[in-house]
C-alpha cells in the first residue's frame, strides 16, 4: 500500500507550505484516496493565493513510497515500547558513563515550533546537554548573528509589504526567482506598478540576475568590500541620517574608518570586487538617492566564513541612512526553511537558550524557574560543524537527528557518515526510510517513524515573523507519530513525565507563548504573550499572526520594528560593526584552481526526499550537474552535456556539465540536492570543507577550492522502469521520477553487447523487443507485459547521451500501438515531444514554448497566454525570455 487511509468526505484545510521561509498559505482538499488537491490560499498574507512550482506539486508528493512506517532497532522492526525504551536507556547510560554533554541533538527547520520547543526543553533543561543545534546553522545563523550584533536581538525589522512599497530592491546572494519565487513575483509586480529598480549582487548571473535592472557579478567573498565602499560613499555624499545616527546608534566612526581602509572610493571598491567602476558608481548613486530601499540577502551572504560581517556591512548602510523599520526600507533576511524562524524562537540553535534568551545568569535562572528544570545548562553548546567533529573524535557518544539529512547536506559529508559508525547510540526521527541519514548506522541504531507534512499539526514562522498553522488533513500512516509526542514519551521514561505531560500541540504552544512573555516587559523582542492562553479551539482555527504580539500591544502584531530608534541593547542603541576585510577562507591552488559554489535549483528542495517523488519537479533538472564558463570548459576539456569529475581535498563527485556565460571565469557551481538514494556520485556536500564563520559558526559553502576534469565512459544511456531498479557497481547513474515509473540516466564502461545481456536477464519472462548496432555501440531495448510498456532502454557511445523525452511520453501511456512500438525502438517519435520541462507548474516543455514563439508569441506575456508557461509562480520567466529572439527580449525587458 502506498497511499494514506483516508475518510472519503473532502474538506478544504488551510495549512502552510513545507518548503522555503516565505511561508505560503495552502488549501489542501483530501481526495479520499490518500492524496489531496492543492491550491494557494488567497487569504494568506504571505502569498495571496500564489504558489511556486514546488508548492503547486505538493499533491504529487503524498504517496507512502519510501516512508518509514514502523520503529526499528538495529534494522529489526520493533514496538514503540521497545524502541523508546532503547532510546531512553541509551541516553541514561551515556549520561551516567560520560556525562550529559556526551549527548547531542541535531534538529531541523522542517520541524514544527512545538516539536522544536519540546526537544530543546528536554535537552537543555532536563538532560543537561548544551549540544543542541539544527540545520538552520547551515541556513540563517549568520543573519542571526548579524542581527544580534547590530540590534541586540535576532529581529527581522521589516515585512513583505516593504517589497511592494520599495523604490529599489537590492538582492544580495539570493537567486530569489528560483529560491523564493513568490516574493520575487511581488518584486516584479512592484517594478511594473511603481518602477521599482532591481539590483542583483551575485558571482553568478542567475535567473534572478537575468531579470535585474543592474547586475553586479562580483568576485566571490567580496560583499563586505562592496558595502564598505557604499558606506564610505554615503558619508561622502551627505546621504547620512545624522540625527538617527547620533540619537540611536553607537560605533559609527569606527565602522566608517574600517570601511575606508577596505574600500575608500569607487575605484578601490571596483578593484576589490572585480566590478566595472561604472557599475559600482551606478549602484552607489541609486542607493544614495533612493529613500525607500530594501536590501534582501540570503545564502550567498550567510553561507560564508565571513557571513556575519557581510550581514553587518549591509545593516551598517541602512543604519547610517536611517532606512530601517520604515515602509519600503530596511535590511531583510530571506529565510531558507519553513520554520528556521520558529527554531530560533524556541532556542533550537546551540548558542541560544529559549525564547530569544541566551546565557546571562538572569536569563538562565529565568528559564530554569519557568521550566522547573533540574539540569538547566549555563552556556553555549557546540554548533553543527564542531558538533559533528566531536562525533568524529568520540566526544559525542549519543546523537539524535530529527527531520534532516546531515549525511548529505553537511560539509565533509563522507567523513560524517563514517563518524556516525562510532556512536554508542544513534537515533533518527524521520519520515523517510531510505534517506542517507536513515541508512547510516551506529553501534546501536534506532529509527523512529515521524509524521510528515499533511499529517502533523502545529505552527511555523516565516521570514516576516508571521506565525502560521500547519494542519493535518491526512491520517498518519503506519505507526508514525508527532515528533513532540515521541520526545515527550522519552522524557517520561527518563523520569520527567510531569514536565512533558502535553495532551496536544496547543498545550505546547501555550507554554511556548507564556515563556516568551515571562518577565519580559519589553526587554526582549520575541513576545507572543497575547496568545499564551489561547484555547484549543482558537488554536485549531488560528489565522496567521505576526510577532511581537504582546498582551498590551496591537492585536494584529507589529509589521515593522526599530523606526522609533529603540533597539534591544542595554542602552537601546543599535551597533555599527567594524567588519573585517574580505578574504576567502581557503585560497585556490595549482591542484584546485577553481572556486566551487553550491546551492539550489528551482524545482527541488534540500535532499529531494519530498520533491523527488514528483515527476513534474524531477523534469527540469534530472541529473546532478556542474556549471562552468565556456572559456574554462574549453581549457579543461569538458563539454556541455558531458560528464566531469569535480574534486576537492575532501571528496569527489561526477556531474553533468552545463556550460554557460552566467558563470565567472574560475568559478564552478553545483547543486547539493542529490543524495546516495538519487545518484551514484552526486553528493556535493561531501566536497565542501565548511570552515565556519568565527561569530555565527555557519560553514563556508560558497567558496571551496576545486578541480574539474572530464569523466570518460564508453557508453551513456537511460533506463525507464515501472519500479525502481539498481544498476551494477561502477556505473554512474542518476535517478528521477517519471510519470508511471522511475528513470535512470547512466554511464558505463560496458559495451552494448554486455548491456544487452544484462537487460535480458533483468526482464526475463516478458516480451522483449530490441534494436542493436553493436559495431557503433548503439542499442535499444523494450519490455512489454501484454500491451503495457514495462521497461525501455537506449544506449549510445559515451559522447552521445540519448534524450528521453519521447520515451517518457510512451511510458506514460496505458498501451502502445504497433506504430508506437516501432517508433520507440527506432528512437524516432511519432509526434513532436513537449521537450525538456521549462514550466513545471503547467508542465510546459521547451519545444512547446519554442513552437509558440515561432507561431507569433513575441513576448513573455504572449507565450503565457498561448501555452500557460510562466503564468503561475513565474520562476520560469527568465528562461522563457532567453528563448525569445534578442530583439524581442530587449523589447520585453
Amino acid at each position: 500500500m502506498n497511499a494514506h487511509v483516508q475518510a472519503p468526505a473532502p474538506t478544504v484545510v488551510k495549512t502552510t507550505c513545507p518548503y522555503c521561509g516565505v511561508g505560503c498559505g495552502v488549501l489542501a482538499t483530501p481526495d479520499g484516496f490518500g492524496g489531496a488537491g492543492i491550491a494557494g490560499d488567497t487569504e494568506h498574507p504571505a502569498n495571496f493565493g500564489r504558489l511556486c512550482s514546488k508548492g503547486s506539486a505538493l499533491g504529487e508528493t503524498l504517496s507512502l513510497d519510501s516512508r518509514l512506517l514502523h520503529p526499528s532497532v538495529d534494522g529489526v522492526r520493533a514496538s514503540w515500547e521497545s524502541a523508546l525504551g532503547t532510546v531512553a536507556g541509551g541516553l541514561r547510560k551515556v549520561a551516567e558513563q560520560h556525562g550529559p554533554d556526551a549527548i547531542a541533538f541535531y534538529l531541523s527547520g522542517q520541524l514544527l515550533t512545538e516539536d522544536y520547543y519540546v526537544a530543546n526543553k528536554l535537552a537543555k533543561g532536563f538532560l543537561g546537554t548544551p549540544h543542541v543545534d539544527t540545520n538552520s546553522r547551515l541556513c540563517m545563523s549568520s543573519a542571526v548573528a548579524a542581527h544580534r550584533r547590530a540590534f541586540g536581538s535576532d529581529t527581522v525589522p521589516g515585512c513583505y509589504e516593504d517589497l511592494d512599497e520599495a523604490d529599489a530592491i537590492v538582492l544580495v546572494g539570493s537567486n530569489t526567482a528560483w529560491c523564493h519565487p513568490i516574493l520575487f513575483r511581488r518584486m516584479v509586480d512592484a517594478r511594473a506598478k511603481r518602477g521599482t529598480k532591481l539590483v542583483v549582487i551575485d558571482p553568478r548571473r542567475t535567473q534572478t540576475g537575468e531579470e535585474a535592472d543592474l547586475f553586479l557579478g562580483l568576485k566571490p567573498g567580496t560583499d563586505t568590500a562592496l558595502f564598505s565602499g557604499l558606506l564610505v560613499h554615503l558619508a561622502g555624499a551627505g546621504a547620512l541620517d545624522s540625527r538617527f545616527v547620533l540619537d540611536h546608534t553607537t560605533g559609527f566612526e569606527g565602522a566608517l574608518e574600517r570601511a575606508r581602509s577596505i574600500a575608500p572610493d569607487i575605484a578601490a571598491t571596483a578593484a576589490a570586487t572585480g566590478l566595472p567602476e561604472a557599475d559600482v558608481g551606478a549602484f552607489f548613486a541609486l542607493f544614495t538617492r533612493t529613500k525607500r530601499v530594501v536590501t534582501a540577502f540570503s545564502q550567498g551572504v550567510n553561507q560564508s566564513a565571513q557571513g556575519t560581517d557581510k550581514g553587518n556591512a549591509i545593516i551598517n548602510c541602512h543604519l547610517a541612512t536611517g532606512r530601517i523599520g520604515k515602509t519600503g526600507a530596511g535590511p531583510f533576511s530571506l529565510t531558507g526553511q519553513p520554520n528556521a524562524m520558529g527554531g530560533r524562537e524556541v532556542g533550537g540553535l546551540a548558542n541560544m537558550l529559549a525564547a530569544h534568551m541566551h546565557f546571562a545568569p538572569e536569563e538562565v535562572d529565568r528559564v530554569r524557574r519557568f521550566w522547573s528544570a533540574p539540569r538547566i545548562i549555563t552556556g553555549e553548546g557546540m554548533k553543527a560543524v564542531a558538533l559533528f567533529e566531536a562525533v568524529e573524535r568520540g566526544k559525542i557518544k549519543a546523537l539524535w537527528v530529527m527531520g534532516t539529512n546531515p549525511v548529505v547536506s553537511m560539509p565533509r559529508a563522507d567523513a560524517i557518515r563514517e563518524a556516525i559508525k562510532g556512536l554508542d547510540l544513534y537515533v533518527v526521527s524521520e519520515a523517510v526510510a531510505d534517506s542517507d541519514t536513515a541508512m547510516a548506522t551506529g553501534r546501536k541504531t534506532v529509527l523512529l517513524p515521524a509524521q510528515a507534512w499533511g499529517e502533523k499539526d502545529g505552527t511555523v514562522t516565516n521570514s516576516e515573523r508571521r506565525i502560521s498553522r500547519q494542519r493535518s488533513f491526512l491520517k498518519a500512516p503506519g505507526e508514525a507519530r508527532a515528533d513532540w509526542a515521541i520526545i515527550s514519551d522519552v522524557a517520561k521514561r527518563l523520569g520527567h513525565g510531569e514536565a512533558f505531560a502535553y495532551p496536544n500541540a496547543a498545550a505546547i504552544f501555550r507554554e511556548h507563548a507564556s515563556l516568551s512573555a515571562f518577565e519580559n516587559n519589553g526587554t526582549r523582542d520575541f513576545d507572543i504573550g497575547a496568545v499564551s492562553d489561547i484555547s484549543d479551539a482558537a488554536y485549531a482555527g488560528a489565522k496567521p499572526l505576526q510577532w511581537p504580539l504582546t498582551k498590551r500591544g496591537a492585536k494584529d502584531g507589529k509589521p515593522r520594528l526599530f523606526a522609533d530608534g529603540q533597539f534591544f541593547t542595554f542602552d537601546k542603541r543599535a551597533r555599527f560593526v567594524a567588519v573585517q576585510a574580505p578574504a576567502l577562507a581557503q585560497a585556490v591552488s595549482e591542484d584546485f584552481p577553481f572556486v566551487l559554489n553550491t546551492g539550489r535549483v528551482r524545482d527541488h528542495w534540500h535532499t529531494m526526499t519530498r520533491t523527488g517523488k514528483s515527476q513534474r519537479l524531477s523534469a527540469h533538472r534530472d541529473v546532478p550537474f556542474v556549471e562552468i564558463h565556456p572559456d574554462d570548459a574549453a581549457a579543461m576539456g569538458v563539454v556541455h552535456g558531458g560528464l566531469a569529475t569535480v574534486s576537492t581535498a575532501h571528496g569527489a563527485a561526477v556531474l553533468e556539465v552545463m556550460v554557460g556565460t552566467g558563470m565567472r571565469r574560475g568559478d564552478l557551481f553545483a547543486a547539493f540536492h542529490w543524495s546516495g538514494a538519487t545518484a551514484s556520485e552526486g553528493r556535493v556536500g561531501a566536497l565542501a570543507r565548511g570552515i565556519p564563520d568565527p561569530v555565527s559558526g555557519q560553514p563556508e559553502l560558497k567558496a571551496t577550492p576545486a578541480a574539474i576534469a572530464p569523466a570518460v565512459y564508453r557508453s551513456r544511456g537511460f533506463l525507464l522502469t515501472r519500479d525502481q531498479r539498481s544498476l551494477p557497481a561502477g556505473w554512474w547513474w542518476a535517478r528521477a521520477t517519471i510519470q508511471g515509473g522511475s528513470g535512470l540516466h547512466f554511464a558505463t564502461q560496458e559495451s552494448s553487447r554486455e548491456v544487452a545481456l544484462m537487460l535480458r536477464g533483468m526482464f526475463q519472462g516478458l516480451e522483449i523487443a530490441e534494436y542493436a548496432d553493436h559495431a557503433r555501440g548503439r542499442y535499444r531495448f523494450a519490455a512489454y507485459d501484454g500491451d503495457r510498456l514495462v521497461a525501455c532502454l537506449a544506449l549510445a557511445p559515451g559522447e552521445a547521451r540519448p534524450g528521453w523525452e519521447s520515451e517518457k511520453a510512451y511510458f506514460a501511456a496505458d498501451g502502445l500501438e504497433p506504430s508506437a512500438r516501432r517508433a520507440l525502438l527506432s528512437g524516432r517519435a511519432e509526434t513532436a515531444s513537449a521537450g525538456p520541462t521549462v514550466c513545471a507548474c503547467h508542465g510546459v516543455g521547451l519545444d512547446v514554448i519554442a513552437a509558440t514563439i515561432a507561431a507569433g508569441a513575441h513576448s513573455v506575456e504572449a507565450v503565457g497566454a498561448a501555452c500557460k508557461a510562466g503564468t503561475n509562480c513565474g520562476s520560469c520567466i527568465p528562461e522563457i525570455r532567453k528563448l525569445l529572439p534578442q530583439a524581442l527580449a530587449r523589447d520585453a525587458a
